[in-house]
């Protein structure tokens, strides 16, 4: 007889102490997000008293997160990242102008870093149909143009694997 194991892959963020702020921020902007629970310390410990926010459950547009206020003894950085696959220039707008707005920060490629340290890739879904096209020059100039750019312009992306001048 064997059984089902159902388990769970659920990312944790480590913040200092801004976990449920960072986590009603992330569900302001995506859809099908909410607050699942908080979490309080139960007494004081290394980085915090007792009613501090420990935890904050969240669903991210469908996903499980856990926010963790562990402290300053970790940062994020780049080799972590969440990508956000967007259906058209104004959600890539949409997503990218709420990420780097309050002191985020964009970055190239798609790429930017939110309020809060965390690094974000905004990019349509047509990037990767482009750039895996069977016609390589065609996607050699898309992959040319992207690396030109911050947040990803699709229109630009679109000339640049037609044969047009991509603007600057």
């Amino acid at each position: 007889m064997t059984s089902t194991i159902l388990s769970h892959i659920t990312p944790c963020l480590w913040y200092d102490h801004e976990a449920e702020e960072a986590a009603r921020y992330y569900v302001s902007i995506f859809p099908n997000s909410r607050i699942d629970r908080i979490d309080r310390a139960s007494s004081d410990y290394p980085s915090g008293h007792e009613g501090d926010v420990i935890t904050v459950t969240f669903t991210l547009d469908g996903f499980p997160m856990v926010g963790l206020n562990g402290g300053p003894a970790f940062q994020f950085n780049e080799a972590v990242s969440f990508m956000v696959e967007c259906f058209d220039q104004d959600e890539v707008d949409r997503y990218w102008d709420e990420l780097t707005r309050d002191g985020g920060e964009p970055g190239p490629c798609g790429w930017l870093k939110d309020r809060y340290g965390l690094s974000w890739q905004v990019v349509p879904r047509q990037l990767n149909e482009l750039l895996q096209s069977s016609d390589r020059d065609a996607a050699r100039r898309v992959m040319e143009a992207m690396l030109q750019m911050g947040k990803i312009e699709i229109l630009e992306l679109e000339r640049a694997f037609g044969g047009e001048p991509v603007a600057s």
